[in-house]
């Protein structure tokens, strides 16, 4: 009898969720053991639905995710990486497969420490026959990492600091001209919290004598917002 694997993806690009598809066909035609059940979403709000409606009946076994997948409207999920925490919070047993074009080594880094994926991808390393293999090594003997992010880990590029989705929300806030006083109202903190936030952010963007919109310049470049 063959294993079902529930499995979410999470992309915006019908293109790749076709090669996925096919992809998930191929590993199941040669392993008679594997019968994949697909659940494709389109962004976050989507995928959190999805990921709702599986506490309630079936975990995911497996899941792809797009850090770049578009966020949400009203739950604060902000990219694929929010999806990956909200996975490991409610299915303990899930592996993660977490890809993107971003090769920045601040936001490479906060995805390794957060959300530990067991595959971790950038797209320009992988073709069709890379990602066959990248499936299927997380489905039988994980890690699997692309050479660029094994590049990383081998050279240790490890800041001491991670931004949680407290200080990604207000930095997304404050990037979209939320004002001041009403950034409360999008995370739990008081004024005085958010200001030792912001302080907290600039000292370790070693911007500590510049003002919000340095902050968001170069948040920006570093992939957070």
């Amino acid at each position: 009898m063959s294993n079902i694997i529930n499995v979410l993806i999470a992309e915006d690009e019908p293109i790749i969720v076709g090669l996925l598809k096919d992809i998930f066909q191929q590993l199941s035609n040669s392993n008679g053991d594997w019968n994949f059940k697909l659940h494709p979403t389109l962004n976050c709000d989507s995928a959190m639905n999805k990921i709702e409606k599986a506490i309630l009946s079936r975990p995911f076994d497996l899941a792809l995710l797009d850090i770049n997948i578009p966020k949400s409207k009203e739950k604060n999920i902000l990219s694929g990486e929010d999806l990956g925490l909200k996975l490991r919070k409610y299915f303990p047993h899930v592996k993660i497969i977490i890809y993107t074009s971003n090769n920045d080594n601040y936001r490479l880094n906060n995805v390794l420490k957060t959300v530990n994926p067991e595959g971790f991808l950038i797209k320009s390393d992988i073709d069709y026959k890379g990602l066959v293999h990248a499936i299927n090594r997380v489905l039988t003997n994980p890690p699997f990492y692309s050479p660029s992010i094994l590049t990383l880990i081998r050279k240790h590029i490890a800041d001491d600091f991670v931004l949680d989705s407290t200080d990604r929300i207000l930095l997304h806030e404050i990037s979209k001209g939320t004002k001041n006083k009403d950034l409360p109202n999008f995370v739990n903190l008081s004024k005085s919290g958010i200001e030792r936030r912001k302080r907290h952010l600039k000292e370790i963007f070693n911007i500590e004598d510049q003002g919000d919109k340095k902050l968001i310049q170069i948040a920006k470049e570093k992939g957070y917002v």
